[in-house]
């Protein structure tokens, strides 16, 4: 996908990523978002970006953050409301993370259709719950260089020594395998029913995750291509 006809596969609306922790959606987010020309947007950024820019929105936010409450979807709402009225969104947008609930879904739904960008494509990255404690778990982060590894399946040269610069390995708490467990317990509560919302629609299409990132990639091209012939500018 290269020149205008990567650009064209946004399609002026939304691409909305479903799926566990691990699952993939944060790479392959950026990923098409570069490949398409469009912003990728992720709820965490659009509050660190209103707070500095000192925006009304950012100065009601930061306290909640800093005392590391949830932000209230209203607020949420808001800001995404406020993020895709800027011009970079005009010709669509890929969400990273977001939406997280049924009702942030049906409230997108509604901005979106509001803005005039049309019904979202939405992929659901399906994973088995051994691959993504073994991705997760199995995860180990530089302490110098940011780099990550996998102890199962691109571990380092050394055992908890990143082989770009000597740094310890360290396991963030969220990767700890009790903590993983949880996390998707907590996936299957929230968000899960999204997927029957959007499926209801006929907008959901899923998504072999546990294939390689290029495989991944190819067919999450496929999805967006098949969205454009079937359905236009929409």
């Amino acid at each position: 996908m290269t020149g205008n006809s990567a650009v064209r596969m946004a399609l002026n609306r939304a691409l909305i990523f479903l799926g566990p922790p691990g699952a993939g959606k944060g790479t392959q987010s950026k990923r098409i978002a570069l490949r398409c020309g469009v912003p990728h947007l992720s709820t965490g950024d659009m509050f660190r970006d209103a707070i500095s820019r000192g925006s009304e929105l950012g100065r009601v936010v930061q306290p909640i953050m800093e005392r590391g409450d949830l932000v209230p979807d209203d607020l949420v709402m808001k800001m995404v409301e406020e993020r895709l009225a800027r011009p970079d969104s005009a010709g669509g947008f890929v969400f990273d993370g977001f939406p997280r609930t049924l009702p942030q879904a049906m409230q997108l739904d509604r901005i979106l259709g509001k803005m005039g960008f049309g019904k979202p494509i939405v992929v659901d990255f399906s994973v088995s719950v051994d691959k993504l404690l073994r991705r997760l778990s199995g995860r180990w982060t530089c302490s110098v260089g940011g780099e990550i590894y996998n102890v199962y399946d691109a571990p380092p040269q050394k055992a908890g020594i990143c082989d770009a610069d000597g740094g310890k390995l360290f396991q963030r708490p969220d990767d700890r395998a009790e903590v993983v467990k949880e996390r998707l317990a907590a996936y299957e509560r929230q968000t899960r029913p999204l997927a029957e919302y959007y499926r209801r629609q006929g907008v959901l299409d899923t998504l072999d995750a546990a294939a390689g990132m290029e495989d991944v990639s190819r067919a999450l091209g496929e999805i967006v291509k098949r969205a454009e012939g079937q359905n236009g500018r929409l």
